[in-house]
């Protein structure tokens, strides 16, 4: 296997979580965690920036990822769940209840894929397909954490 394809595998795995034997996407959920960290220390238009430029390279590295693997949305594949821990908490404070809750939305949003969310997963193609429907299970959990914070 070429270092390019070790890289995109690396990349794609989430540092290697997506082979973790049991919830893999929990596991690259927790890895997105790092991600949100450094945004949450810059500002909302780098933060928003630097999240768009992560979305996109990791639509390609799915996308890769899918060809090198050889099997469609596999498992292994957790940076669309890394993207979407992102997009979940992007401009958001960063406290332990925050990010608790973020992490727990985001999982449940990402396991039951309400619509439109299963809808992509299933006609959007390539890595594209991969990534979409974790970013707007990111993009609802986002929503309704502001919700939440106003309101309470």
């Amino acid at each position: 296997m070429s270092t390019k394809n070790r890289l995109i595998l690396f990349l794609a795995t989430g540092c290697y979580s997506g082979y973790c034997p049991i919830a893999s996407g929990t596991a690259g959920s927790a890895v997105g965690l790092l991600p949100a960290v450094f945004l949450s220390t810059i500002s909302l238009s780098s933060a928003t920036i630097v999240c768009i430029l992560f979305v996109m390279g990791s639509v390609w590295i799915a996308d890769q990822a899918e060809q090198i693997i050889r099997q469609k949305d596999s498992g292994l594949i957790v940076i669309d769940e890394i993207a979407g821990m992102m997009v979940t908490l992007l401009g958001l404070p960063f406290t332990f209840p925050m990010v608790l809750a973020g992490f727990l939305l985001f999982r449940v949003m990402d396991i039951l894929k309400p619509f439109p969310i299963c809808y992509l997963e299933r006609k959007v193609p390539g890595g594209a397909g991969v990534v979409i429907d974790d970013v707007v299970a990111g993009v609802f959990c986002n929503i309704i954490l502001r919700v939440a914070w106003m309101v309470l």
